[in-house]
């Protein structure tokens, strides 16, 4: 996927107000089978995959002992015996080493990525595109569920998710059926305002919603409760890796917190510039670009937790000069429907 097809800007505001489509097929599937598929599952991942339904999702993520996170993932159950673990493109070697790694059940692990291609359609308009397409009834698919059926006559898994802030549809298909899906629902949207999108407008959509980056906003540096993610953190069940780290630091307290702000000037956060506090450097942007929906310049990083009320000023460094910044509530932005 190239980083643009007609501009960045240009395919950011389609996805906000009509619809966009990302050819996302570089993200790896892992299928889980057997009688101890859901063992599995619970035990690499921190969210509580027993609380989910056939035709169910959840955001979670793969810990570390120390809480930290190998990857962050989307989980979806089939069956209680057959689950699919959706990971982040750069990590398909090394998530699948770690789960295999802990696989003391006996379940199977297949890495069926290059089999797989996924499209993401998004934008408000997403539904009206792609309901003439498709058998399903979309308006029967809650938001982190999803069905079988064909779209273009394609065999496909719909699914109710994304990674913009809007609603939208991911579509997972045999690898072969590529083109096809994608000329056809470009074709079919194109009257409605859809734009093919690239991986700019997926980065600037992302930060909006404050959906986090994998290798930017968290790693094996970052606990899920520093990242914000003590919502998927579940520690009523038992035995997940890293329960105990995370435990512990909740009832200590985190030491410092991810938090969003905003640029007071003109000047871009751009990625990795070092962030400041009264004049002491604390941490460095994790993720910054302009909001194009908000005409403003936003970003995320790691602040000390006296420090991460917002109102609170801050400096980033750009190119040597100290330019003021101030933290925000988040997410940036935010759908009026959802």
């Amino acid at each position: 996927m190239p980083v643009e097809y007609s501009g960045i800007a240009k395919e950011h505001t389609a996805v906000r107000t009509a619809a966009g489509l990302f050819d996302v097929s570089h993200m790896g599937e892992f299928q889980v089978t057997g009688d101890h598929a859901l063992d599995l599952v619970q035990h690499v991942t921190s969210n509580d995959a027993s609380s989910l339904a056939d035709g169910q999702a959840q955001y979670s993520a793969l810990t570390t002992p120390e809480g930290t996170a190998v990857d962050d993932l989307l989980v979806y159950r089939h069956a209680e015996d057959h689950f699919m673990l959706v990971v982040n493109a750069a990590n398909i070697d090394i998530d699948l080493e770690w789960i295999q790694s802990h696989n003391t059940f006996g379940a199977r692990v297949e890495n069926v990525s290059d089999r797989i291609g996924l499209l993401a359609l998004q934008g408000p308009r997403a539904a009206q595109i792609l309901q003439p397409l498709t058998d399903i009834a979309l308006t029967g698919v809650l938001p982190y569920h999803f069905v079988s059926g064909k779209v273009l006559g394609v065999d496909t898994l719909l699914s109710r998710t994304g990674y913009t802030g809007e609603d939208g549809f991911e579509l997972y298909f045999a690898a072969t059926e590529s083109e096809r899906l994608w000329n056809g629902i470009l074709k079919s949207g194109e009257p409605s305002g859809l734009l093919a999108a690239g991986l700019g407008a997926r980065n600037t959509l992302r930060l909006e919603a404050k959906f986090l980056l994998y290798g930017n906003d968290l790693d094996r540096t970052t606990t899920l409760l520093e990242a914000g993610l003590g919502w998927i953190v579940k520690f009523k069940k038992s035995g997940f890796i890293g329960r105990e780290s995370l435990a512990r630091q909740k009832a200590e307290g985190v030491q410092r917190k991810l938090a969003g702000f905003v640029m007071l000037g003109r000047d871009i956060a751009r990625d990795h510039y070092p962030v400041y506090v009264n004049g002491v450097e604390v941490s460095h942007v994790t993720s910054g670009s302009p909001s194009i929906t908000l005409k403003q310049n936003i970003g995320l990083t790691y602040l000390p937790l006296a420090h991460t009320a917002p109102g609170t000023k801050l400096q980033v460094s750009v190119r040597g000069r100290a330019c003021e910044a101030e933290v925000v509530q988040t997410p940036f932005y935010k759908r009026k429907d959802s």
